[in-house]
């Protein structure tokens, strides 16, 4: 089994249990059963919740990105996944210049194959004047490219990016979601810092654990490496410390880390009310352990002094 095997596997897990919360009515996805079949497995509601947290809180930042800037920038999803963002996004009329996804060959090759085999999903990224162009494991359209590349080899990742026309100059928002972890902290602490040296006015947006030295976060780390996937990158996952510093001492102006547990208190409190009458809760405190557990980090470099320091939950 490659390093890498049980790090793909979780994009399986993620993508199951997102599809089973929006089938519950946790938030609203209409293309997410494109990609995801049905999970045939309950899950524990503070999941759904955590999973809620995590999508509403990401959404909100990428939207705020997208509207101070007029949708005249891009987007470059680092681990994609089978994520929906950008079918959301078309959706709601707010599709950036360009909007890449990247991700190893074998979950792209997959992805791929959802796209080109559901018309929901294909007729958002044909426009008039436009032809898609795909292989078996890269899609690129007018606004949409989907591209494979292993985070740990910026020269290919640089290449991909350029490959899909990525313009160093507009306004670039990066977004990894339980993706750094995976890597070791010196590679991450490169891909960040290339990042701002290459882009000078850009967003980062990184979800992933935090709190890991304590009890808790060492039951998730032996969970994970139980199942083939080691945290190589957890040091950077202390603390929200830890985290916010990984970008501020690698060329990043400013940003902020929170909690779940806090971030939770960001979302639109209306929301939180009806999802939490969906699914009772039983005990409170485990889904408070696994929100401390979980963080939103973001940080800008805003050379064009457009305003990126203004973006966050509140």
């Amino acid at each position: 089994m490659s390093t890498d095997d049980g790090v793909i596997g979780t994009n399986d897990d993620a993508a199951s249990c997102k599809r089973y919360a929006v089938d519950k009515g946790y938030w609203n996805d209409p293309f997410i059963s494109s990609m995801v079949p049905k999970s045939s497995t309950k899950k524990a509601p503070e999941i759904s919740r955590g999973y809620y947290a995590r999508v509403i809180s990401t959404q909100l930042l990428v939207e705020k990105f997208l509207r101070l800037t007029q949708c005249n920038s891009q987007v470059v999803n680092l681990g994609a996944g089978f994520d929906t963002m950008f079918w959301k996004l078309h959706q709601a009329g707010l599709v950036p210049k360009s909007f890449v996804e990247v991700d190893f060959e074998q979950v792209t090759t997959r992805k791929c194959h959802f796209i080109k085999s559901k018309q929901q999903l294909l007729q958002a990224l044909s426009g008039e004047d436009s032809d898609i162009m795909m292989n078996k494991a890269e899609l690129h359209s007018a606004n949409y490219h989907l591209v494979s590349a292993n985070l740990r080899n910026i020269g290919a990742l640089e290449s991909k990016l350029s490959a899909s026309g990525i313009d160093r100059a507009l306004p670039t928002l990066f977004l990894s979601e339980c993706v750094l972890v995976y890597i070791e902290v010196d590679i991450t602490e490169k891909l960040i810092k290339w990042i701002a040296d290459s882009f000078p006015t850009s967003f980062f947006i990184n979800y992933e654990q935090v709190n890991m030295t304590d009890a808790f976060g060492q039951v998730m780390i032996e969970n994970l490496k139980a199942r083939d996937c080691v945290l190589s990158g957890v040091s950077a996952c202390s603390s929200l410390t830890t985290q916010m510093n990984r970008f501020l001492n690698n060329g990043w102006t400013g940003g902020d880390a929170l909690d779940l547990s806090v971030v939770y208190r960001y979302i639109p409190q209306e929301d939180v009310h009806r999802m939490e009458r969906l699914e009772l809760l039983d005990e409170r405190e485990l889904l408070d352990q696994l929100l401390r557990h979980y963080c939103l980090v973001w940080a800008y470099k805003d050379i064009s002094n457009i305003g990126l320091h203004t973006i966050s939950l509140s």
